[in-house]
């Protein structure tokens, strides 16, 4: 299992892997990152200095991704943990909670302090995943993330 930064040829896997997240779940596709045009080009986005994507595959073959981006309007200091979705089949083998980790890790080496996360309710091991790691529900949403914020974690 490897763990690397996002290149430019793993666009239209990952924009797969997300969708395929949201067609297993059955979440709201308007409004949200499977209909955000960033999703079919990760790499440009993630030229950010402030950001990273974390990609992990598996002989070659890419299994997710989870990153750190500086989402406008969140408080000084704080980053938002994105765009972090697995294949089915590599989760519940505790490569979801690797990429979180490094992608925390990151977020501490760019400077940040804090990390924030909006989900969806549809995506219920995600929630319970944070909620083990010790993020905290927040009652409102944070900077202005085009996402639906309806489970939010700081």
């Amino acid at each position: 299992m490897n763990i690397r930064k996002v290149k430019n040829t793993d666009n239209s896997c990952l924009a797969e892997i997300i969708r395929a997240a949201f067609h297993e779940s059955d979440a709201p596709k308007q409004g949200t990152v499977y209909s955000d045009p960033t999703t079919d080009d990760l790499y440009e986005l993630f030229q950010n200095e402030k950001s990273i994507l974390w990609v992990a595959e598996n002989d070659g073959e890419i299994l997710g991704c989870c990153g750190i981006y500086p989402t406008e309007g969140l408080p000084k200091g704080c980053a938002e943990l994105v765009k972090f979705y697995l294949l089915a089949k590599a989760r519940g083998k505790g490569l979801g909670t690797r990429l979180m980790q490094k992608s925390i890790g990151s977020a501490k080496e760019l400077g940040f302090a804090e990390i924030y996360i909006e989900t969806l309710p549809e995506f219920d091991n995600a929630v319970s995943m944070y909620e083990r790691a010790g993020f905290e529900r927040l009652e409102k949403p944070l900077g202005n993330s085009r996402g639906i914020p309806v489970v939010i974690f700081g």
